[in-house]
């Protein structure tokens, strides 16, 4: 596949849209939570039912793309995430308008973002595996770190984009509407123009995969490197859980009201996700440190992001501290998923990447519902919690020897991630596969 053909195109289109929309949702949805007067983390936990949903339905998509064709799988699972977007859309602006009960409506919120964990895994799933069929060995991981940089730009333009569309007819909702249509037209364009070019997949004798991989979290190989992972990964999601709602706060002291705020939120949302691709499009293929260095940097910038953050209240404090943290998972990550593939054989590879990736949805899970409840019991209460979890992962960086010492050095291997390593964007399941 050539990388710059109108199909590679659509297939970045895809991702972009997606992983924007989810993150222009998630910044509003903290204000629309506290003009429903609603508990922050039951608002939270509209989120963990879409992580739940991504991570149970991930596995049938990619079944099913094997089956019934990539194109078609890309279709449902842009349809999933229009009628998600508008669905939710209207559930939120049916609440606000009075049209119907705060409780109804956000029940509605829910259903939609359920919605979109079922489907929402279903584009990224099959662009990554229609890029896979098409592309030489040579080629794929320049074609795949590519397409994964899409995750990372929408990161970006989704909270910078947010506030625009929050209009005086549609209030809150308006992102919602905005991103269905986008989703909608390149549902459309992707429909009349993305080739479906069957391409002949041989199973493997008996259609069995194999052992390879099997019970590979308990492998002492990759086991510390899972287990640093969801330190990290956790406290990033109890962070990116908490920040609207924190800022709403701070700002409700100058008198800003909740739907005014989304601005300030779409701004630090903004500062966050240009830290992670300043990381890892410009310092880390400048300093090219090696995937232990990574992690111990990591860990260790976003345990202060948390500690200025509690030192620092205030607007100001609270998006520098956020950068902070950002950032520092912006070296982390890298270092933890190179680290576990360098680890290692080949006939590995899948798995470990599987597993590294369930990280995703498993920090989605839990952390966001404990931080958002520990923070309505006291502002600094889970960036005191993150603390100790990122503690814990630095000290895991030199208590374990494997993370010590890293991945074995082999004389023909350079194991400094490439200036292609895609950018670890904002996380969570539905923008960041």
């Amino acid at each position: 596949m050539n990388l710059r053909s109108p199909a590679f195109a659509l297939l970045f289109a895809v991702s972009l849209i997606a992983a924007a929309g989810n993150m222009a949702l998630q910044s509003v949805l903290p204000a629309i939570g506290r003009e429903f007067r609603l508990s922050d983390t039951l608002v939270a936990g509209a989120f963990a039912i879409s992580a739940l949903m991504w991570t149970l339905a991930s596995p049938f998509w990619a079944r099913l793309s094997d089956r019934l064709g990539r194109k078609k799988v890309i279709l449902i699972g842009l349809s999933g995430f229009v009628v998600s977007m508008g669905g939710f859309g209207l559930a939120a602006t049916s609440g606000l308008e009075g049209w119907l009960g705060a409780a109804l409506a956000f029940a509605l919120m829910a259903v939609a973002r359920t919605i979109y964990g079922v489907f929402g895994s279903a584009a990224p799933i099959a662009s990554q595996a229609y890029v896979a069929d098409r592309t030489s060995p040579e080629r794929r991981t320049e074609a795949m770190s590519l397409l994964a940089s899409a995750q990372g730009l929408g990161t970006v333009v989704g909270p910078a984009l947010a506030p625009f569309f929050v209009l005086p007819l549609i209030g809150l909702a308006g992102p919602m509407y905005a991103f269905a249509l986008f989703g909608a037209v390149v549902l459309l364009v992707t429909w009349r123009r993305l080739p479906s070019g069957e391409v002949v997949r041989k199973p493997s004798p008996g259609g069995r995969h194999g052992d390879a991989g099997k019970d590979l979290w308990k492998d002492p190989r990759v086991r510390d490197y899972l287990l640093y992972g969801l330190l990290v990964t956790g406290a990033q999601a109890v962070n990116i859980s908490v920040l609207g709602f924190h800022i709403i706060d701070e700002l409700a002291a100058s008198g800003i009201a909740a739907p005014a705020a989304q601005p300030f939120i779409g701004i630090a949302m903004l500062a966050g996700a240009a830290a992670t691709l300043m990381a890892q499009w410009g310092l880390i293929p400048l300093l090219r440190l090696q995937p232990a260095d990574l992690m111990r940097w990591g860990a260790g910038l976003a345990l202060v992001g948390n500690v200025m953050t509690i030192l620092a209240p205030g607007y100001y404090g609270v998006v520098v501290g956020y950068a902070v943290v950002s950032m520092g998972v912006g070296f982390a990550r890298p270092g933890f998923t190179a680290g576990s593939s360098l680890s290692v054989g080949s006939h590995e590879q899948g798995a470990v990447a599987g597993l590294m990736m369930s990280l995703a949805g498993l920090s989605f899970l839990g952390p966001p519902v404990i931080g958002v409840a520990l923070y309505e019991l006291a502002e600094p209460a889970p960036f005191v919690a993150n603390a100790l979890l990122l503690a814990a992962a630095t000290g895991l960086c030199f208590a374990s020897a494997r993370l010590r010492v890293g991945p074995p050095d082999l004389p023909d291997r350079d194991e400094t991630p490439s200036p292609e390593t895609p950018p670890a964007s904002q996380p969570g399941p539905e923008g960041n596969r």
